[in-house]
């Protein structure tokens, strides 16, 4: 059996965020916290393979159930998503020859950053640059597809993920800057349309803020990723055919957050999700 098993279902800085006085982190019990956004595969073999790799892989690992790491898979650059790499290396994990596959850009990206370059030296990684729209199969039945999607490329690009497994496809989308950038860098019109093209039965989406309302600083600074209620509008209720579609990546601000919240009733009166930490997906 192939498994997807999500390791955490929030923004970069976890939840609570470090330096937030507000009330969503004040006082959070610990049934409460929520780790940064990475996915587990397993195959067929019961070999291990994570998307993103944060400061919280002991964690994320004991939810995951430790099976043995084979590979590593990095969307990009931004500090969430990487800042766990350290950890493989000989202070704590001491890993020799894990397959490493990233963008050429966040490969030079890492032979330019004194940390991970001495990592490299040491071989803790078997390194593997993939193209866009490249077919990593890492087990029979296992199959994993790069794809560009625009976001903030200050260190590196970024790709989303199709996961394909025996019976079903999966994709871990935790960031990206629009819609419309999106759906034009695939010569799609519409969401639903994009998601048919990659054929894919489960989505897994960048879900970080529920509005443009939420933090002052977004509609001042135009922060980079498109909305809940945007989404939510640009899809409808979904409809027969439509695939699975959990919302991701979700900023400490957010009300998905909070079960019983108005954005998470709305978001399951209209027939999506919002993803659990731990939650388990068979491929």
């Amino acid at each position: 059996m192939v498994t997807a098993t999500l390791l955490g279902t929030a923004q970069d800085g976890g939840l609570p965020q470090a330096g937030c006085q507000q009330q969503c982190c004040n006082s959070l019990p610990l049934s409460a916290h929520r780790y940064p956004v990475s996915l587990g595969l397993v195959d067929k073999e019961g070999n291990g393979h994570l998307i993103d790799t944060t400061r919280h892989l002991a964690g994320q690992l004991s939810i995951w159930n430790h099976p043995p790491l084979s590979s590593i898979f990095l969307t990009h650059a931004h500090f969430g998503h990487v800042d766990g790499l350290g950890l493989l290396g000989k202070e704590t994990m001491n890993a020799q020859g894990l397959n490493l596959h990233v963008s050429s850009s966040m490969f030079h990206l890492m032979e330019e950053t004194p940390q991970w370059a001495l990592m490299l030296a040491q071989g803790v990684f078997s390194e593997h640059v993939f193209m866009h729209d490249d077919r990593i199969m890492l087990s029979e039945g296992l199959i994993v597809e790069p794809v560009h999607v625009p976001h903030r490329a200050e260190l590196s690009d970024m790709h989303a993920f199709v996961v394909r497994g025996p019976n079903h496809s999966l994709l871990y989308l935790p960031d990206h800057d629009d819609w419309n950038s999106t759906l034009e860098r695939h010569q799609c019109t519409s969401i639903r349309q994009w998601l048919n093209l990659l054929k894919v039965d489960i989505a897994l989406i960048d879900g970080t803020f529920w509005d443009m309302d939420e933090l002052p600083a977004l509609r001042q600074n135009n922060v980079p990723h498109p909305p809940v209620s945007e989404t939510l509008d640009r899809l409808g209720a979904r409809r027969d055919g439509d695939p699975e579609l959990f919302f991701i990546h979700l900023n400490h601000t957010n009300p998905l957050h909070d079960e019983g919240s108005e954005a998470s009733a709305k978001v399951r009166s209209m027939g999506w999700g919002v993803a659990q930490q731990g939650q388990q997906f068979t491929l």
